[in-house]
């Protein structure tokens, strides 16, 4: 190796070492201690004292345990495709040739970026039962109001609608998706006679087939690490009808001081996003297309 390439070397390391310092003093070494303290019974204020897998095997006989997963499983399932779609319409609109879109670009962004806590006190005052705005929209449409986070029925389903608040991150990424989808392609189809619906079918959708597929990834590994929400609006109430995951676990860590099953849960959550992203990944093969791609040929 050459002097000047040396020097570039050193000099690329000595750039980069504040981030891989950072990489390991704050995510690799804490995520090592996790893994150890997740086999002790640990409250911080006594030494750990190592107990094998019985943090893990008590998870599974935990029925809190079980009433988060299936609140943050369902709130998956039904949120994520909610946001999804409604990302995905809202980019469509807003990649209309029109003059002042990007005001409305940036007035459908701006919530993206908006702080958790203010945003879930804000949506604390919609869903107020008594006067609430959510309610004065029930009774202008001629229907009866909700209990809203007040009801065990309808608090997990009013933090699916509040979620569909911050769809603008999505659709900037959409955004710029529809806009780099080849405009002859289009052409060509308009050509061979497609109509609007079998453009968007033919054309549109595989095109954008990379960018539902990250909206899709970062959209599971979000829903499954919803706290602030329920943290604030709700505490995982009413009768654990929102007691999310990492809300349990938080639960654990820091009001029972139970350390090591707190991080037990940790990577049973880290487990289970993991084997989520892989069936997505491993399923992506059949669904997303990928230009100057071709099929069967290796």
């Amino acid at each position: 190796m050459s002097n000047q390439k040396r020097r570039e070397s050193v000099e690329g390391y000595l750039f980069a070492a504040p981030l891989l310092v950072g990489l390991v003093f704050f995510s690799v070494i804490p995520m090592i201690a996790s893994l150890v303290i997740s086999f002790c019974r640990y409250d911080i204020f006594t030494p750990p004292k190592f107990i094998g897998a019985a943090n893990y095997t008590d998870l599974f006989h935990d029925p809190l345990f079980w009433q988060s997963l299936k609140v943050t499983a369902i709130y998956s399932v039904v949120g994520v495709p909610l946001g999804l779609t409604l990302g995905l319409a809202v980019a469509i609109l807003m990649n209309q040739k029109l003059r002042g879109i990007a005001v409305f670009r940036t007035i459908y962004y701006l919530p993206a970026v908006v702080s958790g806590v203010a945003v879930s006190l804000l949506w604390v005052w919609i869903f107020d039962p008594s006067y609430g705005l959510g309610n004065v929209v029930l009774r202008g449409l001629g229907l009866p109001p909700s209990q809203w986070l007040s009801a065990p029925s309808t608090s997990l389903l009013s933090l699916i609608i509040m979620s569909l608040w911050g769809v603008g991150g999505g659709m900037v990424i959409y955004l710029a998706g529809l806009q780099s989808v080849p405009q002859h392609l289009h052409e060509a189809a308009s050509l061979d006679g497609a109509n609007v619906w079998q453009r968007f079918r033919h054309v549109t959708l595989p095109m954008l087939s990379p960018v539902i597929f990250y909206n899709l990834i970062m959209g599971i590994i979000g829903s499954f690490q919803v706290f602030t929400q329920a943290f604030v609006m709700t505490n995982g109430g009413p009768v654990n009808s929102t007691l999310f995951y990492v809300l349990y676990l938080f639960r654990q860590a820091f009001n029972y001081y139970r350390m090591g099953y707190a991080s037990a849960m940790a990577w049973v959550l880290f487990a289970i996003i993991l084997l989520l992203t892989l069936l997505v990944f491993r399923s992506s093969a059949m669904w997303v297309y990928y230009e100057g791609e071709r099929k069967g040929n290796g």
